[in-house]
């Protein structure tokens, strides 16, 4: 029985790995909980699974939550350090890293420096601290397991594999609801259009992401930092139906692949089996109904963020995390009908191109680089609606 601690169990990965532990009621019990201001949600989940103790970061919303809960043996924890005692709470063995942004970090953090394996869902952690990160889950012997199907793919392919007889990483894009669209006409693309993925169902931070392609620029860099592999051996092939869910090219000219219908709980499901793979009742892959399988290279005129990821790894130091904050402010801004959407991507490039730089970055300097680059994305904003 392995036991398990969500973080952000609201959202959308949050809500399929809780549907992944309800098939498998005999291998994962849920041990904690947490939300932003989901209270009625979180209040269905502690009912049903009855964790130990569950966190909700809104105070008002923790109120109605310790109300609604009074006769419930479970804990209601509010705060940050509360949240990093549940992340790190001696009966967890597994925590599920899926708040999204830079609120992902430090819980993280916490968690591996407990001894905690990670099933990593929060990419922004890798972004922003990767080296620090990774460097302590190797002290402490903690297993950091991706959760996006991307990296889970590459995990996955690279089983039995050697790291040093790898040629590239190819990790696919499905290329968004604009890989058809003019790039003239990109400036004018509503919100509404942008929240329409063609493949993929998430919250609605990462499918403006996925829209942009900051989020394969993200999963670039995560890539770098999980799989230790050079930014010249990483490249991004758009990939419309999403059925290949990233390569891995051998020394041999060999390509292995790791293939499925679109669908995150296959990918949290490997992450939380891990190393036994776990039977399901997902619908299984009818290759008839898949007669093409398609590939294109990416457009950096239409799609500069990923331009913009691959510029961050070549310099280093804190620029990760500058255009992570950068990115999460403007895309906030898009969503509330304050900039357009190519826009986004401008801001965070002049951001990138203003902040500090800073060349070897403790946890610390990257608080203040965050702080840094929001305050900065927020003043081009400002620029922009006058």
């Amino acid at each position: 029985m392995k036991k398990i601690a969500i973080l952000g169990s609201t959202g959308s990965i949050g809500t399929q790995a809780l549907e992944v532990i309800r098939q498998h009621p005999e291998r994962f019990e849920v041990i904690g909980l947490s939300t932003h201001a989901n209270a009625n949600l979180i209040i269905e989940q502690a009912r049903e699974f009855k964790p130990a103790m569950i966190h909700v970061t809104d105070e008002t919303q923790a109120k109605e939550v310790k109300s609604a809960l009074k006769k419930s043996s479970v804990k209601v924890l509010t705060g940050a350090d509360e949240l990093d005692a549940l992340a790190t709470d001696k009966n967890v063995d597994m925590v599920i890293s899926a708040i999204v942004g830079f609120a992902g970090l430090k819980p993280t953090i916490a968690a591996i420096d407990a001894g905690k394996d990670i099933a990593l869902a929060n990419k922004e952690t890798l972004v922003v601290a990767g080296d620090i990160v990774m460097d302590m889950a190797t002290r402490k012997e903690v297993n950091v397991l991706p959760v996006d199907s991307e990296h889970s793919a590459i995990f996955q392919v690279m089983q039995g594999e050697n790291y040093d007889k790898v040629r590239r990483l190819i990790l696919t894009a499905s290329g968004g609801p604009f890989l058809d669209t003019d790039v003239k006409d990109m400036y004018g693309v509503s919100c509404e259009d942008a929240l329409k993925h063609p493949n993929w169902n998430m919250g609605n931070k990462i499918t403006i992401d996925s829209a942009t392609m900051m989020n394969k620029g993200l999963e670039v860099i995560e890539a770098y930092h999980l799989f230790k592999i050079p930014p010249f051996k990483i490249e991004v092939v758009i990939h419309p139906q999403s059925i290949i869910h990233s390569m891995v090219e051998f020394d041999d000219r060999s390509i292995k692949a790791q293939m499925g219908l679109p669908d995150m709980r296959v990918p949290i499901q490997y992450a939380l089996g891990y190393p036994e793979r776990l039977k399901n009742k997902l619908p299984e892959l009818d290759f008839t109904e898949y007669s093409s399988l398609t590939f294109q290279k990416p457009d950096l005129e239409k799609f500069p963020a990923l331009g913009i990821a691959f510029e961050t790894i070549r310099r280093g130091g804190n620029f990760p995390c500058i255009i992570n904050a950068a990115n999460e402010i403007a895309v906030d801004a898009f969503l509330n009908n304050q900039i357009g959407f190519m826009q986004i991507s401008k801001i965070v490039e002049q951001t990138m191109e203003s902040a500090t730089p800073v060349v070897n970055p403790a946890i610390e300097d990257l608080i203040n680089s965050d702080v840094e680059a929001r305050g900065k994305a927020k003043e081009f904003i400002k620029q922009l609606n006058k």
